[in-house]
């Protein structure tokens, strides 16, 4: 009896030192979202952790989207990178042809986790796919540019409806102005809203060769089409006082001059839909419209936003397995709710869309309006003009651009040479790209 039990007591001693028994696999995320969506991506973190035994995962916030790439690549070098990468729109070009990762659609085939990648809606997933369409990146955190709308200030000046055009969106921060509205429309400049989503909208070119997707050696064309005239009437709001800047260096940053009530409209992605929810005053009536269009203008879809989870290379098969069992984690409808229900991004797949709309989670505050944004980036079926933007050197594209237009925002330059400063400097860029990539493709 006395041998049985301690024979039992051996055999427990021996499965708990077992490395396989004592310990998970841990593997390390990096995100780059902060504030109050960073807290969101721990607790995604902190749910996957407790839905099994076999992996942990480590989440480490990089205090935004740029650092969250610019780390990754210095960590590279010190072959202390993370498995999985939070990397945003504008890093896509740079990461598929470093080469330096697992592809997602590969990755989860290898072990055998079935994934319905029809599943998920071609606007979004066609900008991480290969022209193949083979999923390079998990799409995640995707959202795209909507108009935010104080309804109040609308009725109170006498218009019913939001601004479907850029002429009626004229008409009504005029009439919100006369009405004593001292910031009808609370801007900072920002290029994927005044440049990108704006061009998708109306299937204008943001460079040559389809925006970079056939070939890495492309020019932009920005300073050529519509959107000069989209930031020359920024210019003229701005100058006849129906437009103030709104950054977080002057206070108030757009979406929280919006949200506490002093401007009546910005401009923004569909992710600030929650904090608005939980900041705006509750007898303030507001919602979210598509972007206007030019009178005139055949509106098309706008592009997806955000950012995807990308598998780096360099790792063991076992942090592979950890990482292929969070992004199928991710992927369920569960999980899509909940990431839904606690941010204003919306759902990646047709499943996860369908079944939150069967349950009429769209039908009521907090969470209606969102579904907008999904009726904009599928509004038309993308095109070589609209499925996105693929240029290398982008990161740097955005911070000339941005920089240039804040120069003729304070009366440095005009519109256009603003513009045309922007465009040779970010083709200087995307030259440099091409030759490090000399004799690339994207795939």
């Amino acid at each position: 009896m006395q041998k049985s039990t301690l024979s039992v007591i051996a055999l427990c001693a021996a499965a708990v030192a077992s490395p396989a028994a004592a310990e998970k696999t841990k593997f390390e995320y990096w995100y780059g979202l902060d504030g109050y969506l960073g807290e969101v991506v721990q607790q995604t973190c902190a749910r996957f952790n407790e839905s099994q035994d076999d992996y942990e995962i480590t989440c480490v916030g990089q205090g935004g989207y740029a650092t969250a790439v610019q780390n990754t690549i210095a960590a590279f070098r010190a072959n202390q990178h993370p498995t999985i990468v939070q990397a945003y729109d504008a890093g896509t070009a740079d990461l598929m042809l470093s080469g330096q990762f697992y592809p997602v659609q590969q990755m989860m085939a290898d072990f055998d986790i079935d994934v319905d990648w029809d599943d998920y809606f071609p606007g979004i997933s066609n900008y991480y796919a290969s022209s193949k369409g083979e999923l390079f990146s998990m799409p995640f955190n995707s959202s795209t540019a909507v108009m935010y709308i104080n309804y109040d200030d609308l009725k109170a000046a006498g218009i019913d409806t939001a601004p479907a055009t850029w002429e009626e969106f004229d008409t009504a921060i005029r009439a919100i102005k006369a009405n004593g509205k001292a910031c009808p429309y609370a801007y900072a400049p920002d290029s994927w809203v005044d440049l990108e989503q704006f061009s998708m909208a109306h299937n204008v070119p943001v460079a040559s060769n389809d925006n970079g997707y056939s070939d890495i050696n492309s020019e932009l064309l920005f300073n050529t089409t519509l959107h000069v005239r989209h930031m020359e009437d920024i210019i003229r709001w701005k100058d006849e006082g129906l437009l103030q800047i709104r950054t977080t260096q002057g206070g108030l940053n757009t979406r929280d001059s919006f949200a506490q009530g002093e401007c009546s409209f910005y401009f923004g992605s569909i992710a600030g839909h929650q904090t608005v929810t939980n900041t705006a005053p509750a007898d303030m009536t507001w919602g979210v419209a598509m972007l206007p269009v030019f009178e005139g203008t055949e509106r098309h879809n706008t592009v997806v936003g955000g950012a995807s989870l990308w598998v780096l290379a360099g790792k063991t098969e076992e942090e592979y397995r950890g990482a292929a069992a969070y992004l199928k984690f991710l992927a369920t409808p569960e999980s899509e709710k909940f990431w839904a229900s606690n941010t204003g991004y919306i759902p990646v797949t047709r499943t996860g869309f369908e079944s939150l709309v069967e349950e009429g989670f769209y039908n009521n505050p907090p969470y209606k309006g969102r579904e907008v944004a999904l009726e904009s980036l599928t509004y038309t079926k993308p095109n070589n003009l609209t499925r996105g933007i693929r240029l290398g050197g982008f990161i740097q594209i955005r911070s000339e651009w941005n920089n240039e237009v804040q120069a003729a925002l304070a009366g440095q330059k005009t519109m256009q040479e603003a513009l045309d400063t922007a465009v040779a400097r970010g083709n200087a860029a995307i030259a440099k790209f091409a030759r490090t990539y000399k004799g690339k493709q994207f795939p």
